[in-house]
């Protein structure tokens, strides 16, 4: 009796060890679970990237101005894409053998180019600003003869000038308000949570680029009287060198972050918080537009302030012998309708 219990309990702990084991067999390998973000910005930081090697802590932005996009127009050496309205292109007026393109269809016209012929290729809008978030993603995508106009069309002729000519007739409304004092940065966190469902670099960034492209340039700007407005619902990133941000001084409560070296992963890119919308911000506007496409890119909720501190504290950047626009920038150029 006794070995009639033990022949049956080993049959028992048998099929009980059999079922565990194909029940093992049976489950799927869970899949290891990554930060879409850091991969993105990992891959696009890599010097062995096969797209822009850190385009942002080395290259960006880049920007040509009106001259050279004229000189190499006369030679076919510049394919020139205008991204304004259709309206606007055809009613006012745009640079001649300028392609106008609407901004949701440039990574597909860009494809399209063969980039052998032209030495460069130059987007150009209103104030300079949209092309610069439409250069820097194209430039991450691997598009390393792409600029931006400096200042747009309002550089062109003075036709075309009244958006920064208007920023600058009321660029010193927030003079007495900006300071010297400092604020430290954010403590480092995390990065930001994309749900693109890919797993590699390449895969991620072609899916984020579709999505910011899909989404256009608005959400992407903010105005200095919505910022000055409520200072506390934003992370103000001062984007330009520590000298410059005592004197002539920053927006109260902006935190000052270094060209070419605190937007990186081992640097300062992880204090950005991602509960927050940032703001950035940098002389004209055309700069904080690129890094902002980036960031945009990286999921996070980022915004350009538009035209920068020419539209705060002109007279002060005027006294610093920092970048502004005048009367100079208007090259007076033909154009075509």
């Amino acid at each position: 009796m006794k070995n009639t219990k033990l022949y049956w309990l080993s049959i028992l702990f048998a099929f009980l060890f059999l079922t565990a084991c194909n029940k093992d067999e049976d489950e799927p390998t869970p899949t290891p679970q990554i930060n879409e973000s850091e991969v993105l910005a990992t891959f696009l930081e890599s010097t062995s990237s096969p797209l822009m090697k850190d385009f942002v802590n080395t290259d960006m932005p880049t920007i040509m101005p009106a001259s050279e996009v004229k000189t190499l127009n006369a030679t076919g050496q510049v394919y020139i894409i205008d991204i304004r309205s259709a309206d606007d292109f055809n009613t006012l007026g745009h640079i001649e053998n300028a392609h106008n393109v609407a901004f949701g269809d440039l990574i597909t016209h860009v494809a399209g180019i063969n980039m052998d012929d032209y030495t460069k290729v130059a987007i150009v809008c209103y104030s300079g600003q949209t092309a610069g978030y439409a250069a820097s993603i194209l430039r991450l995508m691997g598009y390393d003869k792409v600029f931006s106009m400096k200042w747009g069309m309002c550089s062109w002729h003075e036709d075309f000038a009244g958006s920064w000519s208007n920023a600058v007739a009321n660029g010193n409304a927030y003079a007495t308000q900006f300071t010297s004092d400092p604020t430290d940065k954010g403590p480092s966190g995390d990065m930001p949570t994309l749900s693109t469902g890919k797993t590699d670099g390449l895969s991620i960034l072609e899916a984020r680029v579709d999505a910011v492209i899909a989404e256009g340039f608005d959400p992407a700007k903010i105005s200095n009287s919505t910022v000055f407005g409520n200072l506390n619902n934003y992370y103000i990133v001062n984007y330009w060198p520590a000298s410059h941000y005592e004197t002539p001084g920053h927006i109260p409560g902006a935190m000052q972050y270094t060209p070419k070296e605190s937007i990186k992963t081992t640097a300062d890119l992880k204090t950005l918080p991602t509960d927050k919308t940032i703001v950035v911000y940098c002389y004209t506007g055309q700069t904080s537009a690129f890094l902002t496409a980036y960031l945009r890119l990286l999921g996070y909720d980022a915004k350009s302030l538009l035209f920068g501190t020419n539209g705060m504290i002109y007279d002060m950047m005027v006294d610093e012998g920092l970048t502004t626009f005048n009367d100079e920038q208007i090259m007076g150029y033909d154009y075509v309708n």
